[in-house]
């Protein structure tokens, strides 16, 4: 390679001709910036009329299916409880010696707990059909409140670290 000429093949005052060339052919343009992030500095209305929003609903179990798992908890526990109550019983009255009384003691305890089930379903049932679809209907202005306190605290043997960013 001659050291006379740079690597394209142009000498040293040819390049520099080239150079100014396209200097002075690329000045009048306008420098184009492309950006790669775009922050709206803007604060939004604290009032206004926005439409509303719709605000999907993300339960995954319905309301009348988790009344009834806990109303069946309820009667499980009660259930047990009779059962804990009437074994205590028929242990101690064992020492009595009286033929018959627990069979006499569960036909009196059985129909309790056969009603307390029955009253349960009665219960979902009335509800279930009690519920309606709910129409949500929105009037007047939007009001918009942001608070942000960013309160970070890191604290405890094994570092555990709280954000509140509500408040």
């Amino acid at each position: 390679m001659d050291p006379q000429r740079t690597p394209n093949g142009l000498s040293e005052s040819e390049a520099a001709a080239e150079a100014r060339r396209l200097i002075d052919e690329w000045a009048d343009k306008p420098v184009r910036h492309h950006p790669t992030s775009f922050r709206d500095a803007t604060k939004p209305p604290a009032y206004g009329d926005a439409p509303p929003v719709k605000q999907d609903d993300r339960r995954i179990v319905p309301a009348w299916a988790a009344g009834i798992a806990v109303a069946s908890i309820g009667v499980g526990a009660g259930a047990t409880g009779l059962g804990c109550a009437a074994w205590l019983a028929f242990r101690g009255l064992s020492l009595v010696s009286v033929p018959g009384l627990e069979r006499f003691a569960l036909i009196v305890i059985a129909p309790f707990a056969g009603l307390a089930m029955v009253l349960t379903a009665g219960g979902a049932a009335i509800a279930k059909a009690k519920a309606s679809s709910t129409t949500n209907v929105y009037e007047g202005s939007v009001t918009q409140n942001t608070e942000v306190n960013n309160y970070s605290a890191t604290r405890g043997m094994f570092a555990r670290t709280r954000n509140d960013l509500h408040g």
